[in-house]
C-alpha cells in the first residue's frame, strides 16, 4: 500500500489518520536518505556464478561522495550505514531466491 492509497482508505472509512501506520515515501525522507540511495544503486555489483549476489563493489564510493559533494565525516558515515543496511537487505533477498530456486530444482 502506498502513501496516496492510504490516505484515500482513511478519507473513505471516515477514520483519523495514524501516521505510524502511514507508509512512507521516498520524499518523507531528508535528502541524505535520497543520496545514499542513489549511491547504492550506482555502485557496482558483486556477482559469482554459482553464489549469486555478494553485495556491493564499494570501490568507487568516494568517488561518489565527492559527485554528491559529500565532505562531512558524520554524513559519509550516516549515508555508508543506510547503504550497508540496503546491502545487506539485497544479498538476504538474493539468497532467499536461490534457495527457493534449489529447493524447486530439486523437488523435480
Amino acid at each position: 500500500m502506498t502513501k496516496d492509497q492510504y490516505l484515500r482508505m482513511v478519507e473513505q472509512t471516515g477514520e483519523d489518520i495514524d501516521w505510524e501506520r502511514c507508509p512512507p515515501e521516498i520524499d518523507d525522507f531528508p535528502e541524505s536518505v535520497h543520496s545514499a540511495v542513489e549511491i547504492f544503486t550506482s555502485l557496482g555489483n558483486r556477482i559469482f556464478p554459482d553464489v549469486g549476489y555478494i553485495g556491493k563493489d564499494f570501490t568507487n564510493l568516494e568517488m561518489f561522495y565527492s559527485l554528491f559533494a559529500i565532505e562531512e565525516i558524520v554524513e559519509r558515515d550516516w549515508i555508508l550505514e543506510i547503504i550497508l543496511f540496503l546491502d545487506a537487505r539485497e544479498i538476504k533477498e538474493n539468497q532467499r531466491q536461490i534457495k527457493a530456486e534449489l529447493n524447486k530444482a530439486k523437488r523435480k
